[in-house]
């Protein structure tokens, strides 16, 4: 009676089970951004209006969610808010307006604090070249 012996299959699978467990969350780090290009046509912005996160020239953040405009925040205070609004609508749209003064590590900050909020994609504003 031969028997197949199945030892050697599941040490395989653990250790791929290991590898793909290690690997996973390095595959996943990292920001979605749009960028947006120079002639492109103006962002439909659906039913509702879009959260903007703006981030003056010495650092401070400003978020506009609904009918609160410009209202300063810590960068605790900006993940709560998003992510209080991708709770109650997934689909929301979010846009990053910066200075162009500011530093590009207070804009990643930025971008990794919605990313972590749950912003599946953030999309940065621009204003369209002087002719």
């Amino acid at each position: 009676m031969a028997e197949i012996n199945v030892v050697p299959y599941i040490d395989v699978t653990f250790v791929l089970l290991m590898i793909f467990m290690i690997t996973a969350p390095l595959v996943q780090t990292g920001v979605d951004v749009d960028l947006p290009q120079a002639d492109a046509a103006a962002v439909d912005l659906k039913d509702e209006p879009p959260v903007i996160v703006s981030i003056k020239h010495d650092g401070s953040f400003y978020i506009d969610v609904g009918d609160r405009q410009d209202e300063p925040v810590d960068e605790q205070t900006l993940y709560t808010r998003v992510a209080a609004v991708f709770r109650n609508n997934p689909q929301a749209q979010i846009y990053v307006r910066g200075d162009h003064m500011v530093e590009y590590g207070k804009i990643v900050t930025v971008m990794v604090a919605l990313k972590a909020a749950g912003a599946p994609k953030v999309g940065l504003m621009t204003t369209p070249p002087e002719n």
